[in-house]
């Protein structure tokens, strides 16, 4: 994130006196750049010039040797005879354990009261046998540095610098009294990583005065013109990406003569350390500074270390490079080098270009002639190489979100400037420019488009001045129409809505009224969605915990012991998925439900009742389409294209029941969830949604094809029924005229499958289509039946069946046969012997019947009787048990 310290902002536009890092962070926000935090100044409270008046060495009872010294503070000192310590002359007396300094010398004095870094603060207290009245600091006691050998002497550690007096205050002259604001810069704001960018924003948002550093009106500033004797640079870029070569611009510039022993000033350090960057040598500070202040990221190279020419390529098959880091990277043949000539055109390489320079050619401690360069990379380029190696650099940060071409001859321009002042070495003359930047990118702009998609009446001189203001050029081909040719350095601005955007931003987003949208009668949720939240709120009322899970998962088919035929193998796989080890889409809810009920009982709980509701894909039967361009609307043949290349998708809701399924011991018997309350919870839930299921076994060893109305054949392979237990689990359906439609399954988890998720043994789970259950719904609001004031008439029938007929096809014949005066049937007992038949059971239900208007007689109640037992006997074979 950018560090912005005011002193270093105000260079570039002007700043109030009294203006705070909160001001400042107020003002930025307005313009869309968000306080990230502010930091503290590095020292607050009194830190004050002091002259040593006189120094008197004192050995200590424990052999160490101290300085007592009476300190000339100016206005903070101590009368004579007023003072902690009696004195002859106005000062402090404070002890002082470094010996490299002496009687007349000027120092840095911590007053009482100052806080350095670390939380260090400043009091009055005796040590040595004296009052120690402030403290004398080293360089590393401020933060300036890591040298703890001595303390600070002002001339000679600012040797160009004029000395305050004693007294005078060296908060701003160390500059430690600064607070620095830190911002979060969006993507799309690359220029914003750089002091001359934030200068403008700050500029948009208060209206002060600013000075490009880059521009003399809309023209570059004046830098020399490239010469035939410049270092020679060639682009070679055989793989560029997206057709744009990976670099258009390449300036170089040489400075000869440097003293490489040369410090960097102070104030450079200072506003390096300030941005988070610390100091290594003069000719690298001064390429990081220029960056820091003006947004353009460059290099500086040992000139007598390179051959001519510098070739810009991508990297060849095997190659490696031992970048400054010190790591040794294989190489991309996407990634673009900076290499050197020592044996022909690029034969050797320097640097990744734009991400970080190699070990070879890099500035040393003896170097005196630097090759200074500035380049134009582009943006996807940089950002995949720095990707690939985990390389993320201050460079890179910047290249990747866009720089300006035309600043490159700037920079350069200014990074010699500093080179000669402070390195004293020479500006050569000659000047390399490498320049194929594209024309200015131009847009054609109704002024209209700011008012129709902000909802805000923007004039036409409004819209122009805020467009001029932000560096566009504007020309009025048509009345209200203009063709705009943006800054170069807004590569975000591509687009009629993108100055849209910036119109409502230098505005003020403030200014755009808040106006609430009329809510259309009849709008709302629609009855599937209603009916998928009643059916999330009855299951977390019934005692069940819900959880969101995400949708991807790993190949765990097996675990749930799924065969090869299974359609639920059939998962998608993500292209780009946000783990490697969940790369496909859920095929079903079980699949990560099951995961997430083994967590919990890993993790203690001897009590599981989750459900899940969410989609599946399923990708049978779609086919692939090709992906589209974004240059132009997709035609109706694409989009058709795209509607059958989307997989199904309906909702399922699942849910996983293990351990214990009774309360505390003392309110009801202990008991563990069994396969009823599964198939109970399906059954409630088709209820509350006014769907009349049917249930049957999933699987039957002895199925045997029962005459009558269509019934869904039970599976022909027990594993056919996984991750159930082929013996504990029912199949669910509805039916919708002669169609029958699977909606669920439930009942008891297979034991495989429960030992390989962790869960306990006997574990129950159900997966319900809640799309397909939806969809078996009326429509129409279900009618309450008035409760009958009338007697319920009880009547009990004994059927005998074959035992191939499931329970259920059983009782939904009674229900036919019974008709409207069967309000409901229960089966209560279940009857087999070898008198009955080796193949039969006895199933008997208990019928209460009822009339909403009367009081049924006797002739009636029987007629109802006889009517289900001719039913039962006509459609399954029954007959009545004597």
């Amino acid at each position: 994130m950018p560090m912005v310290p005011i002193s270093w902002l105000a260079d570039h536009v002007e700043v109030p006196a009294d203006l705070d890092a909160a001001q400042l962070a107020a003002a930025l926000v307005k313009v869309g750049l968000e306080e990230e935090a502010i930091h503290p100044a590095k020292v607050t409270g009194p830190l004050v010039v002091g002259k040593v008046l006189t120094l008197v060495k004192e050995t200590a009872s424990n052999g160490k040797t101290v300085n007592y010294c009476r300190v000339d503070v100016g206005q903070y000192n101590d009368q004579p005879g007023a003072g902690k310590e009696p004195s002859d002359l106005p000062s402090r007396g404070i002890i002082c354990g470094a010996h490299n300094f002496v009687e007349g010398d000027l120092v840095v004095v911590s007053l009482p009261g100052a806080v350095l870094p670390g939380d260090f603060a400043i009091a009055a207290r005796k040590t040595y046998g004296h009052i120690s009245d402030g403290m004398i600091c080293s360089a590393r006691e401020l933060g300036l540095g890591n040298d703890h050998d001595g303390i600070i002497v002002l001339p000679k550690y600012f040797p160009d610098r004029e000395i305050p007096a004693p007294g005078s205050d060296l908060l701003g002259f160390l500059g430690l009294g600064e607070e620095t604001l830190e911002i979060n810069v969006t993507p799309d704001r690359g220029y914003c990583f750089s002091m001359r960018g934030v200068a403008r924003e700050f500029a948009h948002s208060t209206g002060a005065k600013f000075t490009d550093p880059g521009l003399v009106g809309n023209r570059v500033a004046s830098v020399p013109e490239a010469t035939a004797d410049g270092f020679k640079v060639r682009i070679a870029d055989d793989a560029p990406i997206h057709g744009k070569p990976g670099a258009d611009r390449f300036v170089t510039r040489i400075v000869r003569g440097v003293n490489p022993s040369a410090p960097s000033p102070r104030w450079m350090v200072e506003r390096l350390e300030a941005a988070g960057m610390r100091s290594l040598s003069l000719a690298v500070d001064i390429t990081n500074y220029v960056m820091l202040d003006l947004g353009q990221p460059m290099h500086a190279y040992d000139l007598n270390a390179l051959e001519a020419p510098i070739v810009v390529r991508r990297a060849r098959a095997g190659e490696r490079l031992t970048t400054l880091d010190e790591v040794d990277r294989q190489l991309d043949p996407q990634d673009l080098l900076i290499t050197d000539s020592p044996n022909g055109e690029g034969s050797r390489i320097i640097g990744m270009a734009g991400v970080m320079g190699g070990q070879y050619s890099e500035v040393e401690h003896s170097t005196t002639d630097i090759l200074l360069e500035a380049a134009h990379f582009d943006a996807v380029s940089v950002a995949r190489t720095a990707r690939r190696h985990h390389l993320p650099s201050e460079a890179s940060k910047r290249f990747e979100r866009g720089t300006d071409p035309q600043l490159a001859p700037v920079a350069a321009q200014r990074a010699v400037d500093l080179l000669v002042e402070y390195g004293g070495g020479t500006a050569d003359a000659a000047v390399s420019d490498f320049n194929e930047v594209a024309p200015a990118s131009s847009i054609r702009f109704p002024y209209t488009d700011a008012a129709r998609l902000i909802g805000v009446d923007y004039s036409k001189e409004r819209v122009e001045e805020l467009l001029t203001e932000i560096g566009c050029m504007l020309d009025e081909i048509e009345d209200g129409i203009f063709n705009v040719t943006v800054p170069t350095w807004r590569p975000d601005l591509t687009g009629s809505a993108h100055l849209v955007e910036e119109i409502a931003r230098l505005d003020g987003f403030d200014t755009i009224p808040s106006i609430l949208p009329s809510a259309p009668a009849g709008a709302g949720l629609t009855d599937a969605q209603q009916a998928r939240r009643h059916v999330s709120a009855s299951l977390a009322a019934s005692g069940l915990v819900e959880v969101l899970s995400y949708p991807f998962v790993s190949d765990s088919f097996d675990r749930q012991r799924l065969t090869q035929g299974d359609e639920r193998r059939q998962a998608l796989k993500l292209r780009n998925p946000l783990a490697d080890d969940a790369p496909l889409l859920r095929t079903s809810i079980i699949d990560t439900l099951l995961d997430a009920a083994g967590r919990n009982v890993a993790r203690g709980s001897d009590r599981v009742a989750l459900f899940e509701t969410g989609l599946v894909v399923r990708p049978a039967g779609t086919v692939p389409a090709d992906l589209l361009s974004a240059e132009q609307r997709p035609t109706d043949e694409e989009l058709a294209g795209l509607r059958a290349g989307t997989p199904a998708q309906p909702w399922h809701v699942g849910v996983v029941l293990a351990g214990r399924a009774s309360a505390s011991p003392v309110v009801e018997p202990a008991r563990m969830f069994a396969w009823s309350d599964a198939l109970e919870t399906v059954e409630n839930i088709a209820s509350l949604l006014g769907v009349r299921i049917e249930v049957t076994r999933a699987w039957d060893a002895d199925y045997k094809k029962v005459p009558g109305p269509l019934m869904p054949e039970p599976a022909s392979d027990p594993a056919d029924v996984a991750p159930w237990h082929p013996g504990r689990v029912a199949r669910v359906f509805v039916r919708r005229g002669r169609d029958l439609i699977d909606i669920a399954m439930a009942g008891e988890l297979h034991p495989g499958v429960c030992k390989s998720f962790g869960l306990q043994a006997r574990s129950c789970a159900a997966e319900v289509d809640l799309s397909a259950l939806i969809e078996a719904m009326s429509g129409e609001p279900t009618q309450v039946k008035p409760v009958s004031t009338y007697p319920i008439a009880k009547e009990d029938i004994a059927l005998v069946v074959s035992k191939s007929i499931p329970v259920a096809r059983v009782e939904q014949v009674v229900r036919q046969g019974g008709g409207a005066l069967l309000e409901e049937v229960t089966l209560f007992d279940i009857f087999e012997s070898e008198t009955l038949g080796a193949d039969v059971r006895s199933l008997a239900f208990a019928l209460k019947l009822r009339a909403p208007d009367r009081t049924l007689s006797a002739d009636e109640v029987r007629e109802v009787r006889e009517s289900v037992v001719a039913k039962a006997g006509k459609v399954l074979g029954a007959q009545l048990r004597s």
